[in-house]
């Protein structure tokens, strides 16, 4: 079998030690301060003397005393691997893993739960209603794999794979411009289109460009975690805004801007997150209203417009402003997978502008073959025929996990069937200890996300987000029936104490 990459090692000739010693030596160290780990497999004799420029009998001592010494191992017709039991036998300190270098204090430290958000072992039967995500078993591979083919030959036969606009490739801006004002009502053109890696990136890239030391930034009572720590991280004060029934409450939002000068506040209109509640259409205009009286700027998340179930059109805030104050965030990773990170933000051009000059400085542009398959999906409308297959699929999903709370978990919570989106909200009863229940439902295989994560202060919040549309309806029957477990247990330890 050919080996991907070769073992280089540096040998030092006429120095007054063999040649076979060195290499052993090297071999040594390498193991010791685990460069090569238990099993791993060492170059042949010819290989390696080749690599070295030394004679085959050279390298064949230096295996012999290593194998004799306990540090490799020798195998039939397969080759020779490091010693998997060098982990006991060896006598050797291993060297401490330590850093020199020190991280700036100025910047706040993201979490470990937004930074790994499943870093926890999970058994293959565990259900996770932890994240909103797509099912990329419904994503169309072959279609997918043909776009990404043709976007690879035609780069390579026309030597169009070098750095190009960090802006994004022109005929996935020109795909998008169509999209957003032919469906969503925008009236945008190319310069206004920054291709990004996911609504993530975008609400950070929002957050550097808008943001000076100290400026207030509203977002909701319950948000987006991951997007207050994108704000945070570029020195930014939080502030909050209450929750009505309908969504964001505007006369507490005029208030804070009496009291504050905010610089921007963050929305997620279509979806909020994470009660899924969808602002009305005159609450849009309310919030427009108020950034044009009060000189703020609003970032409005997107990520969900193409899962709305109604039958009716909801255009985006960004739809209805005529004053350039919405950067406007959407993606592509909830209509595909997480995995393919690529999303956009549309902005007034001089913002673009900067956007771009810091994807050039930390990441220099996208990758190009992904944006010309996205393209070609767009332009061909293989893109809206996948949303359309998924959103049936994704409705029946909502109701059947809807119905089924009703029926199995009906005396603990309640909940409003969401319009849009790949998770609902449960309101718990308030004699049902969250924190227990989190813990109950962990050692009952069901994974969950603590719900003082959307809360600024990570205040106790008797509520739960259960992201259903990766699940399919085995899986959601799995996982609420478990759920009923977990609660009935709770209520039994309730009346018995």
């Amino acid at each position: 079998m050919l080996r991907p990459w070769e073992l280089n090692v540096n040998i030092v000739r006429n120095s007054g030690t063999p040649i076979h010693v060195q290499i052993a030596k090297i071999i040594i160290e390498e193991i010791e301060r685990e460069r090569f780990k238990p099993g791993e497999a060492l170059p042949g004799t010819r290989e390696l003397s080749n690599k070295l420029r030394v004679n085959r009998k050279t390298v064949v001592q230096a295996y012999d005393e290593l194998i004799a010494q306990g540090w490799l191992t020798t195998e039939n017709k397969r080759g020779t691997f490091v010693s998997s039991r060098i982990l006991t036998a060896s006598h050797y300190a291993k060297p401490a893993k330590i850093s020199a270098i020190k991280v700036s204090g100025k910047k706040h430290r993201i979490s470990d739960k937004l930074i790994h958000p499943q870093n926890n072992r999970q058994s293959a039967d565990c259900i996770n209603f932890c994240e909103d995500l797509p099912d990329s078993r419904l994503v169309p591979f072959e279609v997918l794999s043909r776009a990404m083919r043709h976007a690879l030959i035609s780069s390579v036969r026309n030597n169009k794979l070098h750095y190009s606009d960090p802006r994004g490739v022109k005929i996935l801006r020109e795909a998008i411009v169509q999209m957003l004002n032919m469906e969503r009502g925008l009236n945008t053109n190319l310069d206004n289109i920054c291709i990004v890696r996911g609504s993530q990136m975008g609400i950070w890239l929002a957050a550097r460009v808008l943001i000076e030391a100290g400026d207030f930034i509203v977002v909701e009572q319950l948000s987006n975690p991951a997007a207050r720590e994108a704000f945070k991280n570029c020195a930014a004060s939080i502030l909050t805004v209450s929750h009505i029934e309908s969504g964001i409450d505007l006369n507490a939002l005029e208030s804070l801007c009496l009291s504050y000068k905010v610089r921007a506040i963050y929305v997620t209109p279509n979806h909020q997150i994470p009660t899924g509640t969808n602002m009305s259409i005159e609450d849009r205009k309310k919030l427009l209203k108020l950034a044009d009286c009060y000189d703020f700027v609003i970032i409005e998340d997107d990520s969900n417009y193409e899962f709305n179930h109604t039958q009716g059109i909801t255009f985006p805030i960004a739809s209805l402003d005529t004053s350039g104050r919405v950067i406007y965030i959407g993606s592509f990773s909830k209509v595909l997978a997480p995995g393919f990170r690529i999303g956009y933000i549309v902005a007034p051009v001089h913002v673009i502008q900067h956007f771009a000059s810091d994807i050039s400085i930390i990441d220099r542009q996208g990758n190009t073959i992904i944006e010309l398959a996205l393209a070609e999906l767009l332009l061909t409308g293989e893109i809206k025929r996948h949303i359309l297959r998924a959103k049936k699929i994704y409705a029946e999903r909502r109701y059947y996990i809807s119905n089924l709370i009703k029926l199995e978990l009906n005396e603990f919570t309640t909940h409003t069937v969401p319009i849009s989106g790949f998770g609902l909200w449960l309101t718990i009863a308030a004699n049902i200890d969250i924190d227990l229940l989190l813990h109950d439902a962990e050692k009952e295989k069901v994974k969950l996300m603590s719900p003082s994560v959307f809360s600024e202060h990570q205040q106790y919040i008797s509520g739960l987000r259960l992201g259903f549309a990766h699940l399919d309806l085995e899986e959601i029957t799995l996982g609420i029936k478990r759920l009923r477990s977990v609660f009935l247990h709770q209520a039994d330890q309730i009346l018995s104490a």
